[in-house]
């Protein structure tokens, strides 16, 4: 798992999610590492550039989300991969934004 730099928010050990998405994004992030698209340690490069980016540019006003480094991560993996995902998630994003509130799938 992610330790020291890139580590999971945790309590007791056990990962921490304050959405479901992000807990959907880190069980396909760790299906496809199982199945074998990539290795984690790939993955935990690509979190470290994605979040020392974000501390690098961060403006004052700038919050914190470490799930959406994860995403940033995981869809940089993916991409070294030749799975370029990139607009497919942004537009599958929209459209579940975009749904009346009380729809969480």
């Amino acid at each position: 798992m992610l330790v020291g730099a890139g580590a999971l928010p945790s309590a007791n050990g056990e990962p921490t999610f304050e959405a479901p998405w992000q807990a959907r994004l880190f069980g396909m992030a760790w299906s496809l590492c199982n199945a074998g698209v990539f290795e984690w340690d790939e993955f935990r490069v690509r979190l470290i550039e994605a979040v020392g980016d974000w501390d690098a540019n961060a403006g004052d006003q700038s919050t914190y989300h470490y799930y959406e480094h994860f995403e940033t991560a995981l869809l940089a993996v993916l991409k070294t991969k030749g799975l370029d995902l990139d607009g497919s998630v942004t537009q599958r994003a929209s459209v579940l934004a975009a749904r009346p509130h009380g729809h969480d799938h």
